[in-house]
């Protein structure tokens, strides 16, 4: 099913060096990567079957064809470094409903960015290194998908006004130029409001202070556009459409929910064909938004 040609280079892992005990945790760690994939491979099979419209399982099925080709490109990579088969087995159950499978999906995606960064920085083969980098990239971008599924299911209530920031940049039938620098800014005010809003009720918080110092940051990357494009700046009047959460618990929720309107955002700006510096500006103001995902969410799981 996959041609062999990129794995030429392998046959430099065949040496004694590779082979001592200096290499052993990087070797675990491969082998654990190996049961990730063949876990993900396994699951995704069952969340397709389980998808409630064809695009979501042509996507799904897409995306586990990524993971069958890492689980190849590890399973050599072991076998080149230790000489022998690596073994297969199910790491972690994949959830039997489909929406908590897609939320498990995210989920171990994301952990997989990391873990496979981590893998490549300690590897000492070129080769291996940008191997899993390349795994990393396309874990992050499956990420994006499986969040983008979440969000096709999520209800919102109390958020913000329909033709307001995200939820406006989401539900119109067109976007120019203009829509979009104006969603994104006032995407990134009502970010500013509701952290000024959660610090002011309950006190500093570390995560929401440092999220709150990285939104400004994301409205000073978008300025520039607006002068460029000669675009007004629009009015902020994000304190209208944000409510005081009950509790710390409610606070971390809005501000998981918050993260995955905003990375929904960009990602439908990103698919569209727009000017290469408005391209890289989204496109970092994704990459920021999945991290501060990422620590709202461990921040909700910390309040359980």
């Amino acid at each position: 099913m996959y041609s062999n040609h990129n794995f030429y280079t392998y046959g430099l892992y065949y040496n004694d060096f590779y082979r001592t005990t200096n290499n052993t945790q990087l070797v675990n760690d491969i082998q654990k990567a190996i049961n990730a994939e063949y876990s993900a491979v396994a699951c995704y099979e069952k969340l397709a079957k389980l998808a409630p419209t064809q695009d979501e399982r042509n996507k799904i099925l897409e995306i586990q064809k990524d993971e069958r080709r890492h689980l190849e490109e590890f399973s050599k990579i072991y076998t080149n470094l230790t000489g022998r088969q690596p073994t297969y087995k199910i790491s972690e159950e994949c959830p039997a409903k489909y929406r908590a499978g897609i939320e498990f999906a995210f989920n171990d995606e994301q952990e997989a960015v990391d873990f496979y960064l981590d893998i490549a920085d300690k590897a000492q083969d070129a080769t291996i290194k940008n191997r899993f980098r390349r795994a990393a990239a396309d874990e992050q971008n499956h990420a994006v998908w499986f969040l983008f599924f979440l969000k096709s299911k999520v209800t919102h209530t109390n958020r913000q006004v329909e033709n307001y920031g995200a939820i406006g940049a989401l539900s119109a039938s067109t976007l120019s130029v203009p829509q979009m620098l104006t969603y994104a800014l006032q995407d990134e005010y009502l970010a500013q409001a509701r952290y000024d809003n959660i610090l002011g009720t309950f006190g500093y918080i570390r995560t929401f202070s440092q999220i709150k110092e990285a939104e400004m940051r994301h409205i000073n990357a978008l300025l520039p556009l607006f002068e460029r494009y000669q675009v007004p700046l629009p009015v902020d009047i994000s304190q209208s459409f944000v409510s005081t959460p009950e509790n710390i618990k409610a606070a971390y929720a809005a501000g998981v929910q918050g993260e995955i309107d905003n990375i929904s955002m960009y990602e439908r700006f990103l698919s569209l064909d727009i000017p290469n510096d408005m391209r890289t500006v989204f496109s970092q103001l994704r990459n920021a938004s999945m991290n501060h995902l990422a620590a709202f969410e461990r921040g909700l799981a910390r309040t359980f």
